[in-house]
């Protein structure tokens, strides 16, 4: 085992403007511990200790979060550890266990009060540990936090990514297959005869209905019957493949009385041609509309991952437009929306300035407290998420509201506490609250307030516009 003396000290960055008389005081109220590999210095809960200085060895620090091991740091030779001067946390909140056999050398907590008040420049020195842990931890942790909020989106993205981009591949594939030609569909076709007059007139028939917008919505009998209306009409002229046909003139609107108004201008012998050319057209028309919605569907979700992330700005706060954040978290958490059978009534105050804030940080807090609400009204089945926005003097306010059951008073109290978390083990974190409270407070100077009753709880989140 080795001895710490108060020339190895004087060699450790830590400890350099340490004078010799607050080393040796160091040294003698300290004892060495011993760690074989494996072997655990903190566990959660567990009172902390020390400060501890690696003396041989290395000691691992992590955190057990959402059913994962969240790596921190390792501890090595010369590094200081454990319980610090004016640390507030006086439970471990992690492990730290010994990657190898360890040495240590653990000052004694007891004498802390005497180290404050008589060993000046050995405090200061502790402190200045201490003030680098919490930057280094700060960094790590937002970082984490960052990640766990893409994570609680990976999942619905992906699979909002997935239906437009299988239905891209399937109507391309089926278009692909339509647009084939075949001898009898090129031989009927080809053998089309009609003069100028009667092409423009059936033009002009077909392309009133085409240009109606605003078609009406039928419900499945409706459809039903109006495709059989359609078959058996052409059943009577003697078109092919009737009921085929009939679904693609249906897509688009037409009824018998408008596809008799384009037969009054086609030579009878050729009406079972025209109206199948037709159709063959009408439907390449809807899978090229298919794909075109498909892809600017996955265009729109892109952006949207963009915008949220922020990742084609700086990191320093700006001027943007708040609702542009909110609208593209209820786009990315979509597939959660619609899975919980929320209901998502938006009111929104759009003659609000442009905030100063930092927009990637926001989009944290607008996910974290959706994806909450969410999960508070999974109990019910379904349920209302109201997002209201509107200005109070020089802020701006933030309402996130739900019609969830009621949050209990013991709850509300320990609502924003670091690793507090009312949802089961693998679903929650604890940190959500926490980094919603963080990031309004020190990072935008406002607020974070919330109430709770019966069916009805809501966030506000208050902040200056000017930043």
């Amino acid at each position: 085992m080795q001895t710490v003396t108060i020339s190895w000290l004087k060699s450790l960055e830590v400890f350099d403007n340490v004078p010799d008389e607050q080393l040796q005081w160091f040294i003698d109220n300290s004892d060495y511990q011993w760690f074989d590999a494996d072997d655990f210095l903190l566990e959660p809960g567990k009172p902390l200790t020390g400060p501890h200085l690696i003396v041989s060895g290395v000691m691992h620090f992590y955190i057990i979060r959402d059913g994962g091991r969240n790596e921190y740091a390792d501890f090595v030779k010369g590094d200081v550890t454990g319980y610090l001067p004016y640390s507030r946390g006086k439970v471990s909140i992690g492990y730290a266990q010994a990657r190898v056999d360890t040495q240590l050398m653990s000052f004694r907590s007891e004498k802390m009060m005497e180290m404050i008040k008589e060993q000046f420049e050995l405090t200061q020195a502790l402190v200045h540990v201490m003030t680098n842990r919490v930057k280094n931890f700060t960094q790590i942790r937002q970082q984490n936090e960052k990640m766990m909020a893409l994570g609680k989106l990976s999942a619905g993205l992906a699979h909002e990514l997935n239906n437009p981009a299988s239905a891209i591949v399937r109507d391309s594939m089926s278009l692909k297959e339509h647009l084939k030609l075949n001898a009898n569909t090129l031989k009927g076709f080809v053998t089309i005869k009609m003069d100028e007059d009667q092409a423009d007139a059936m033009n002009e028939e077909l392309f009133k209905v085409l240009s109606v917008t605003d078609r009406p919505h039928l419900s499945l009998k409706e459809r039903t019957q109006r495709e059989d209306d359609i078959a058996d009409w052409f059943d009577e002229i003697e078109v092919e493949n009737s009921y085929t046909i009939a679904e693609s003139f249906v897509d688009f609107n037409f009824t018998v009385d408008d596809l008799k108004s384009c037969a009054k201008h086609i030579p009878s012998q050729h009406v079972s041609a025209v109206f199948n050319r037709v159709s063959n057209l009408l439907v390449t028309e809807r899978m090229v509309d298919d794909i075109q919605e498909s892809s600017n569907r996955i265009a729109t979700l892109v952006n949207s991952v963009k915008n949220f992330t922020h990742m084609d700005r700086g990191e320093d706060k700006q001027f943007a437009d708040i609702h542009v954040g909110i609208r593209n978290t209820l786009t990315m958490l979509g597939h959660k929306v619609r899975s919980g059978n929320i209901t998502v009534v938006e009111d929104y105050d759009l003659s609000l300035p442009k905030v100063n804030a930092l927009i990637g940080e926001l989009n944290q807090v607008w996910t974290n407290l959706i994806d909450n609400a969410i999960d508070a009204m999974e109990t019910n089945g379904k349920g209302t998420l109201t997002l209201k926005t509107e200005r109070d003097k020089e802020f701006v306010q933030v309402f996130v509201m739900n019609d969830g059951p009621e949050i209990p008073e013991e709850t509300l109290q320990k609502i924003f506490d670091p690793f507090f978390t009312t949802k089961p083990m693998g679903k929650g974190t604890g940190m959500g609250l926490e980094t919603v409270q963080r990031i309004v407070q020190q990072q935008h100077n406002g607020s974070v307030k919330v109430k709770s009753t019966p069916q009805r709880t809501e966030f506000i989140i208050c902040f200056p516009i000017d930043g």
